[in-house]
């Protein structure tokens, strides 16, 4: 209620008031103007000297004066005491209102903001923000002593701006009893003169919104050669400039005068070309005052006219981005930025008092949620985050705070808490998602993995507890899913054991220390060797043999896959150029298949290493077909119409394979080892690779068994129809220096006539 007759008010007040304050200063800065060159042509007939000295004097009180209506623009204004925030700046408004209108408008070199307490809150200096503390200190003690001059009232140094003070007097008595602060005076740093005005920010419209002290604003401008550029242009006074020396005159009637600080301090010399204005001045600077004036006036109007527009709509605007802020557009819960803030409040309260006061966090993430965009669409993934938001809502205590961080995570936090409550939330957390859900038409059961950490174990501020919590999700997830893990030192130890490990992999990557193995895929039909497969292998220097298995999820997480899986096909094309005639099966990981310059790079790689693209094998798995088909097939066509082959690896692993058989076109397919593994005595997988050979074959492709470890699995195969065989029965992964080793001592064997590898590995072996 309070905030909406506060609106009303403003609404009804704001141009009214506007209009008064932009004409009283617009009447002050044309009269100060008039005045000045009035004077000069009035006091003609004085000597040029002691005009002239008036008119420079007059031109600096007028330029301190410029300086401090500037300063109000920005100072006196509602806008600028609602955004000091808890003694702090909204600095990304501060940035555009004071930083960049100031200093590009109006050439304020050095902007700063001063607490109440003088304690200096933000800077930005020569054209860009800075720590407001180191950035203040050099300007300390003469800043000073102007702060202390406002504050005071009074001071001991020279007075200016005698223009401005009628204007302020105007104000005072507008706005009904605020008595805004101010002061600026001309003094010397780093020996050089300067303007430095100080004022106080206040509302210009509602007085209610000061309390206590008011903030400062402080502007720096420098008295340099644009500064008295402007001045000398004005009273037409050529060479206008400050000088070390007194100089000596000459035939351009050279005026040197005593240029004083408002603290005594000597600036040096004002010196300046001496003239008669006379006529000149009246008749060409008075028009031109006139025409600003005017201008200026008219320009005013336009903007109020606009100002009136954007006023009916900064009320529910403002309210809008502050709720929009701080909640997640999609659930209308709080976000993670809201959630760290109540967190945070939290937690300063139980630093307050630790009588067995406690505060839990529960990060949940909904398992495989990508599975049901990918199958359903993003609209069913939206149902269903809104529909766990519903479910999880109504099962927590009226304290809890639910969350949603983003995408299918999912954050609730529990304060004051008791010492068994991080259990008992993370189980209603899970019965709450046991039940399925409806989406479409369609009964969806989900799973979810929740981290949980508390405090004071874990921490005292948001960041730390947030983090463990989320370390102990990764640990949920990474243990299978659908369960709950509690924050302990071993996991944050075993994620600096993963960080290490992505540090070092980023270093072997840049240091080209990996290497690729290749194991041999024999033919059935004479036991030759006529393909192998790139493996990647990556030996520590202190871990030792480092398993792909570990190292690769990690490049996952860290985004090094597109570095890695360039790198591995580089080699693999380097090495093919080696055994010419031997094809060489290369796996496409799906961020490979997803960039955008594939179809190039190969073409590149071919021309670059002269290897002919029918020999190159390039094996996808049903993680890199699932999104887009579409898209997919066109990359497919694409790189196949290169002359290279496609084949499906780990066939029969994914629910919808037959499906991609039909979409797209794959010159290879290969049965995953969970089919092979003791073939002959399970049935139903003996069937199962009956079939699947006989539908390849059907669509002309050749059929690959993987994982082949026995003599009894190989001789099944065979009698299957499979067309080649690959396992450590055959031959463990070889480096590259031994594979025409390997491919020959087969080669041996098939021209022999014999049935048997020639050294066949278990897979311990």
């Amino acid at each position: 209620m309070i905030a909406a007759r506060f609106r009303s008010l403003q609404q009804n007040s704001d141009l009214r008031r506007l209009t008064l304050l932009i004409g009283a200063a617009l009447a002050a800065f044309g009269l100060a103007l008039v005045v000045v060159v009035a004077y000069a042509g009035w006091s003609a007939d004085r000597t040029a000297v002691i005009r002239e000295r008036q008119l420079v004097e007059n031109a600096l009180d007028n330029g301190v004066s410029r300086v401090l209506d500037e300063q109000k623009s920005i100072a006196w204004w509602d806008d600028a005491v609602l955004n000091l925030t808890r003694g702090q700046v909204n600095t990304a408004w501060a940035d555009v209102e004071y930083g960049a209108f100031l200093n590009e408008t109006y050439h304020h070199a050095d902007i700063f903001v001063l607490s109440d307490r003088d304690a200096p809150v933000y800077a930005y200096v020569e054209g860009q923000r800075l720590e407001p503390a180191s950035a203040y200190a050099p300007f300390a003690a003469v800043v000073g002593k102007v702060v202390e001059e406002a504050r005071a009232g009074a001071g001991d140094l020279r007075p200016r701006a005698h223009v401005f003070e009628a204007g302020r007097a105007r104000y005072r008595e507008q706005l009904g009893g605020v008595d805004p602060l101010w002061s600026a005076h001309i003094l010397s740093l780093y020996g050089e003169p300067v303007v430095v005005s100080v004022m106080s920010i206040v509302p210009n419209v509602t007085p209610s919104l000061l309390h206590g002290e008011p903030f400062l604003l402080v502007s720096v401008v420098r008295i340099d050669e644009a500064f008295l550029g402007d001045l000398g242009g004005a009273l037409l006074l050529p060479n206008l400039r400050v000088a070390a020396g007194a100089g000596a005159g000459d035939a351009g009637a050279l005026t040197s005068e005593v240029f004083s600080a408002d603290d005594g301090a000597s600036l040096g010399y004002l010196q300046w070309t001496s003239r008669q204005p006379g006529k000149p001045l009246l008749m060409f600077i008075l028009p031109l005052v006139a025409l600003g004036v005017v201008l200026a006036g008219a320009l005013t109007w336009v903007m109020i006219g606009r100002l009136k527009r954007a006023s009916n709509q900064l009320a529910a605007r403002e309210a809008q981005a502050r709720h929009e802020s701080l909640h997640d557009a999609l659930c209308a819960l709080p976000n993670r930025r809201q959630f760290a803030e109540l967190l945070q409040v939290e937690l300063d309260a139980l630093v307050m008092n630790r009588n067995g006061r406690r505060v839990v966090v529960a990060c949940i993430d909904v398992d495989r949620f990508k599975d049901v965009n990918d199958t359903m669409g993003h609209q069913a993934g939206d149902m269903l985050v809104k529909a766990v938001a519903a479910r999880l809502a109504p099962r927590l205590e009226a304290s809890d705070v639910l969350a949603r961080f983003g995408g299918d995570e999912f954050a609730v936090m529990r304060a004051p808490a008791k010492a068994k409550d991080a259990a008992a939330l993370a189980e209603t957390l899970q019965r709450a998602l046991a039940e399925p859900f409806e989406l479409l038409g369609q009964s969806i059961a989900i799973t979810a993995s929740i981290g949980v950490a508390e405090a004071p174990e874990h921490g005292f501020s948001s960041e730390e507890l947030i983090r463990a919590a989320d370390i102990a999700l990764y640990q949920a997830k990474g243990q299978g899913r659908a369960r709950s893990m509690f924050f302990c030192a071993e996991m944050a130890a075993d994620v600096e054991h993963r960080r290490e490990i992505e540090l070092h992999l980023r270093d072997a990557i840049e240091r080209g220390a990996l290497d690729l193995h290749y194991q041999p895929l024999i033919a059935c039909a004479d036991g030759a060797v006529t393909s192998v497969e790139a493996l990647l292998r990556w030996r520590h220097p202190q871990r030792g043999e480092i398993a792909p298995s570990l190292f690769v999820p990690i490049a996952e997480e860290a985004g090094l896959m597109p570095a890695l899986g360039a790198w591995v096909i580089e080699r693999a094309f380097m090495d093919a150029a080696r055994w010419p005639g031997l094809e060489i099966a290369i796996n496409l990981s799906p961020v490979q298949f997803r960039h955008v310059d594939l179809s190039d790079t190969l073409q590149r790689l071919a021309a670059k290493h002269n290897v002919q693209p029918w020999r190159i094998l390039f094996e996808v798995t049903e993680g890199v077909l699932l999104e887009s088909t579409e898209r997919n097939r066109s990359v497919l066509d694409a790189i196949r119409s290169m002359g290279f082959k496609v084949a499906l690896d780990d066939f029969g692993t994914g629910y919808s394979s037959l499906r991609y058989l039909a979409d797209f076109r794959f010159d290879k397919i290969k049965i995953d080892r969970a089919f092979v593994t003791d073939v002959n005595e399970r049935k139903r997988a003996f069937t199962i690779i009956q079939s699947v050979v006989t539908l390849g074959r059907g669509l002309n492709m050749d059929i690959v068994a993987e994982g082949v470890e026995t003599e009894a699995e190989a001789q099944a195969m065979r009698m299957l129809g499979v067309t080649q065989l690959q396992g450590f029965y055959f031959s463990r992964p070889v480096p590259a220096e031994r594979v025409a080793e390997v491919v020959a001592a087969f080669s041996a064997v098939a021209r022999a006539g014999e049935a048997r590898p020639l050294a066949p590995q278990s897979r311990a072996g």
